[in-house]
């Protein structure tokens, strides 16, 4: 049996443009709650703050490449609790902007994923990434979805398939649409017997309600709306057992599920 992995949900709020409050905020929230976490999760674009127009104007300048002062305090950071950071910062690569989550182990290494499904609002402004990523930690295997991307099932389905154990998806879900990011959670984590950690933003128009999922779509941990740490228990071997009970993933027929099916 493996051992649980404790989980801290930083629900926080991110000031548009403000980068170097917001990496002050994020490693002050995670010497507050991380001592004992094997795995702490921060929201979409903590960086940069989540503000289109803000992006639209002031992108390349807010944005930083993989080996800049963002990334590189993230990873002294995980090198200095131990525990695996996730956390959504914007990246440059030449003249290209991207919505970016980057997984920084206790090691020292960081492997970033590239939001690959851009809501029609960000489609101007960012590239989409080309691959999805499952991330081997300490804290388990990670499967990384960013926020409108929890909308489709088949990713999630793919990141199981490939071996994750938790999905981690930093979000900056809107108020209005609390219900969607509840929805969804709960069921790409059901759908896949897997565990699920929806990290969202709060404040400046985001609606916090960030949750910890079981393999049966149970909620272990739920916010509201005000900044806060949620802490979540995860048993790994849980996922094993939900599958004895309903091996909804081997029994899947994927030659049936082809578009051109006649």
């Amino acid at each position: 049996m493996s051992a649980p992995v404790e989980v801290v949900v930083l629900q926080m709020a991110a000031h548009a443009g403000d980068i170097a409050g917001n990496m002050d905020r994020f490693a002050c929230l995670v010497r507050e709650h991380a001592d004992g976490a094997d795995l702490v999760v921060a929201p979409e674009l903590v960086t940069s703050g989540y503000d289109l127009d803000v992006l639209a104007r002031r992108g390349r300048e807010l944005a930083e490449p993989l080996d800049g002062p963002a990334v590189t305090r993230v990873s002294a950071i995980a090198r200095q609790t131990g525990a695996t950071l996730v956390l959504g910062m914007l990246e440059r690569d030449g003249d290209v902007l991207y919505d970016t989550v980057v997984t920084a182990l206790p090691d020292g290494a960081v492997v970033p994923y590239r939001k690959s499904h851009l809501y029609p609002t960000e489609m101007e402004i960012f590239a989409p990434g080309s691959e999805l990523v499952v991330v081997p930690t300490p804290a388990g295997r990670l499967g990384v979805l960013i926020c409108f991307e929890h909308a489709f099932p088949d990713l999630a389905t793919t990141l199981a398939l490939r071996g994750a154990q938790i999905l981690v998806i930093p979000s900056a879900v809107p108020n209005g649409y609390q219900h969607l990011l509840t929805l969804r959670t709960r069921a790409r984590a059901q759908d896949n017997q897997i565990f699920a950690v929806g990290c969202n933003l709060t404040s400046h128009g985001f609606c916090g309600r960030s949750l910890v999922t079981d393999p049966r779509g149970d909620v272990l941990a739920e916010a509201v709306t005000e900044e806060t740490a949620l802490h979540a228990t995860l048993d790994l071997s849980a996922i094993e057992r939900e599958r004895a009970r309903e091996p909804a993933l081997r029994l899947r027929q994927p030659d049936l599920y082809r578009h051109d099916h006649a």
